[in-house]
């Protein structure tokens, strides 16, 4: 018994060692084919959102996950990404639910109107101010990212609930909102119900993603006390910071040599 016991571990760890070869290998690999990339296209080029070439305004990201992304992070970081396009489409259609709720009762504009300004607000604040700090966290182990996606996100959860509630008057379709509109129009209030389910899913998954990331997170050797290193870091090394300081610096020791003198 104890041999066989003595033969499983020892399978059980070759296992392991060769499951960890693979993924630095396959670590090397990404490694390699962002230099190869690098190198023929003369450096990163932003690709993010992905706009014709000839559009007036350009991409304003780099953004590829299998490049940039650790290989055991990479899934984490794409359903995070898909999460993403799921609340823009989500607040998409939010606004046609609004409208038809308007169609049908003229006193609610003001959720057609709010739908539309939480469109414009939410979908390219939520990638800026979550999705792209959870992205570098991940890309250069970042405590201070981590951190930030963090709060942020945690508020997202929030606006998910609510506007799976769906009061009256703050331009969502959920939950009160579609019964409400369901006593003035059947149709509508069954296209009320559904972006309200889709607002609860998007709530659900925001929470379960959140329980998921913050696991890898204490995996990473990620702190606050590294998070507030970096923060002190960025803010030294910025050259609005280093002017002000030199700035200020300067104007003391004027001062002090003015009152010697």
């Amino acid at each position: 018994v104890s041999c066989l016991n003595e033969q499983a571990w020892a399978a059980t760890e070759l296992l392991r060692r060769q499951e960890e070869l693979e993924r630095k290998a396959a670590e090397l690999d990404r490694r390699e084919r962002e230099m190869q990339s690098l190198s023929t296209s003369g450096g990163r080029k932003n690709n993010w959102p992905p706009l014709p070439e000839k559009f007036p305004v350009g991409p304003c990201f780099y953004h590829d996950i299998t490049v940039d992304i650790p290989v055991e992070f990479q899934k984490t970081v794409k359903i995070m990404y898909y999460i993403w396009m799921f609340h823009t489409g989500t607040l998409f259609a939010n606004m046609f639910g609004c409208l038809a709720w308007f169609c049908v009762d003229a006193t609610k504009g003001v959720d057609f109107g709010l739908a539309m300004l939480w469109f414009m607000i939410f979908t390219p604040c939520s990638f800026v101010c979550w999705y792209r700090p959870l992205y570098g966290a991940f890309r250069s182990d970042s405590s201070f990212r981590f951190f930030v996606f963090f709060f942020v996100y945690i508020c997202q959860f929030g606006v998910h609930v609510m506007q799976s509630i769906g009061i009256s008057g703050w331009g969502a379709s959920g939950w009160l909102s579609a019964l409400t509109g369901l006593n003035k129009s059947i149709p509508v209030g069954i296209i009320m119900i559904l972006i309200a389910a889709l607002f609860t899913a998007l709530a659900a998954m925001s929470l379960i993603m959140f329980k998921k990331v913050h696991g890898m997170y204490r995996t990473t050797g990620a702190s606050f006390e590294k998070a507030q290193a970096e923060f002190a870091t960025g803010v030294m090394a910025n050259k609005t910071v280093q002017t002000a300081a030199a700035t200020a610096a300067s104007n003391a020791a004027s001062g002090a040599f003015k009152q010697q003198i």
